[in-house]
């Protein structure tokens, strides 16, 4: 079949029509209407009677009889346009001929960040402080849950081999994946033969840096060449790629040791992946999160020294959360993507899930920069001092996120109401109550926070985000992830996917087929605002304190902002009990004895300043130190 574009497109305009949604449902009502046809031979013709219905889900029309039978040659034929380009089977791994770059206009390169020591700090070669090299332990596990700064000392210092601790950590992902469903494929044959290398090279006196001979995790959403990479998802069992991920590579320059790909909510959302789902470790009876969910509970529990994350809208934040661990989102467009699954190219970004603040920084110094490849990287510096004098930061906070909440308002009874309305309405507002219960318990985590940082020295300048309708621009990610898996929807093989409620990804996908283009567009412009506000407040502060969840999380995802999330305590035994069921919604639903967390956020490309000032605060509280009893 042919297209006349122009005949198309006339037709439309006579017809008054503004939205590029109705060819598209009207092709998915007609497919819906056809008995078994997959090469769409004998589609019905579309009528003036789909046409009323596509409009009622558009949000567009009522159409006249004239304009309908104006539309419908054009109609018809522009549905004959989806075919070739469908047949071409794009995979995952092509991106659109678009760019998101998430610096306001105008915006000079990002300034180098002020690289003066602060006091006695020392900045090393490698970029961490030269601190005195820790004693060998007596037992390799006893460094299970040392930083990556303690570890390579050690290494460097031949005071511990990589080989000894990569078969402790191999030994403890095998007893503890049992338990918390962390691990997908482990790669031990690969690590040992990593380690082995790393030991004779530190031997010769060929030291690579921090990361050398430490052994990490990878999201499974990474490609290594010849293992499986199964984006956690039911009907890619046993896909693979044949070449390892940029930051893979990267790592592997580093001399970091691969021990194993970790586990995700099936194609990156939640904790919920073929295999099972992901426990934390703080309360194995709750999920991890997700989705990056076997990265954070390895981490948590002491499994690897670190691990890569990636984040699309809370993908490290959520996990990082619920298992105590510091995780950086980076600046959108500060590390490469290429090799792994794309879910919305304007908003996937890939970071590290460490034990501390200044793991993060060793990290991200080993991964980030173009790569030639992934064309939304851009070539800032990262300028890491752990040193720095955070004393000359200014310091901003989210007042109203940290403010007493609104009183609730239950649900009353309405009139005449029935035995099930009223079922439902007592059940809503037990879950708020429930809801109100945590938040207020975990805000005495929050308000401790400020009171510490003002013992700190800091005046706290009070800031608030632009009032700007997030929550309907989001619908970006989900129109870009059913365009990144298309091919699922269209063949049916969606039904392959471990989760099918109304929030999970094969419902979501089919809702984004209708959502129009035009549409698209008007929030992309939307969110050239919300980059233009929220950049505007690094204007008057260098770093924003929030809490980790709320309108801000969705926010800066939107702008590409960076995040640091650490740890900030751990609930008493007075916390409120956890729900029966944990449905993945909501990160403070830990109850006693797990960890609670803090957010801080900088401007693009100021990730070096945004973890200089979060160890800062790390030391001054020593959260990142706890870890959970697994025995």
């Amino acid at each position: 079949m042919t297209l006349d574009r122009r005949k198309f497109l006339t037709a439309c305009s006579r017809a008054g029509i503004t939205s590029a949604l109705l060819p598209g449902v009207l092709y998915t009502l007609a497919a819906q209407a056809q008995q078994a046809d997959p090469d769409h031979k004998d589609l019905p013709k579309i009528t003036a009677e789909m046409i009323d219905q596509a409009s009622a889900l558009a949000g567009v029309g009522p159409f006249t009889a004239d304009q309908k039978r104006l539309m419908l040659d054009g109609l018809n034929d522009q549905r004959g346009s989806y075919d070739p380009i469908r047949a071409l089977k794009l995979p995952n791994s092509v991106a659109p001929a678009f760019v998101f770059h998430p610096l306001p206009a105008a915006t000079p390169q990002p300034a180098k960040v002020d690289t003066s020591p602060c006091g006695d700090a020392v900045k090393g070669s490698a970029g961490s402080i030269l601190y005195a090299v820790p004693s060998a332990p007596a037992h390799v596990e006893d460094l299970a849950f040392a930083t990556v700064g303690e570890i390579g000392k050690l290494l460097e210092a031949r005071r511990v081999t990589s080989v000894a601790l990569t078969q402790m950590y191999l030994a403890r992902l095998k007893r503890y994946d049992p338990k918390l469903h962390f691990v997908i494929t482990l790669t031990e044959d690969r690590a040992l033969a990593q380690a082995k290398k790393a030991d004779e090279e530190i031997a010769a006196g060929k030291y690579r840096g921090p990361l050398h001979g430490i052994p990490w995790g990878a999201k499974d959403l990474l490609a290594v060449k010849g293992y499986p990479t199964t984006w956690g998802a039911g009907g890619f069992e046993r896909q693979s790629f044949d070449e390892d991920a940029t930051v893979v590579q990267r790592l592997d320059a580093a001399g970091a040791v691969l021990v194993a790909k970790f586990s995700l909510g099936a194609l990156a959302m939640g904790d919920k992946w073929f295999g099972g789902r992901t426990r934390n470790p703080w309360n194995p009876e709750l999920g991890s999160s997700g989705s990056s969910a076997g990265s954070a509970s390895a981490v948590a529990a002491g499994c690897v020294a670190f691990a890569i994350g990636s984040e699309t809208l809370g993908s490290i934040s959520s996990p990082s959360t619920r298992c105590g661990c510091s995780g950086l989102r980076p600046t959108f467009g500060f590390v490469p993507r290429t090799g792994a699954m794309a879910l919305s190219w304007t908003m996937d970004k890939l970071g590290p899930i460490t034990r501390s603040a200044e793991d993060c920084a060793l990290v991200l110094d080993a991964i980030y920069g173009p790569d030639g490849k992934d064309t939304s990287v851009h070539p800032a510096t990262f300028d890491w001092n752990p040193g720095l004098d955070w004393k000359k930061l200014r310091i901003g906070y989210l007042k109203s996120e940290f403010d007493p909440p609104e009183p609730l308002n239950p649900q009353e009874a309405k009139p005449n109401e029935t035995a099930e309305e009223k079922s439902k309405r007592e059940a809503a507002n037990a879950d708020a109550k429930a809801w109100r219960a945590r938040r207020d318990y975990d805000r005495r985590f929050l308000v401790a926070a400020l009171d510490k940082l003002r013992a700190m020295g800091i005046n706290l300048i009070p800031v608030e985000l632009p009032k700007l309708p997030y929550g309907a621009m989001a619908a970006l990610l989900t129109a870009e992830a059913a365009a990144s898996f298309d091919d699922l929807t269209m063949t049916g093989r969606d039904a392959l996917l471990t989760e099918q409620g109304i929030e999970d990804w094969p419902n979501a996908f089919r809702i984004a087929r209708f959502y129009p283009a035009v549409e698209y567009i008007q929030a992309n412009r939307a969110r050239t605002l919300a980059v233009q506000q929220v950049s505007a407040l690094f204007d008057q502060v260098d770093i924003i304190v929030t809490p980790s969840t709320d309108m801000q999380l969705v926010a800066t995802n939107l702008t590409g902002h960076p995040a640091l999330i650490l740890p900030n305590g751990l609930r008493g035994p007075d916390a409120p009990k956890p729900p029966a069921i944990d449905d993945g919604d909501h990160d403070d639903i830990g109850g006693p004895g797990t960890p609670v967390s803090l957010t801080f956020l900088a401007a693009h490309y100021q990730d070096a300043k945004l973890a200089a000032f979060a160890s800062a605060y790390q030391q001054a509280t020593g959260f990142h130190k706890l870890h959970p009893v697994l025995d």
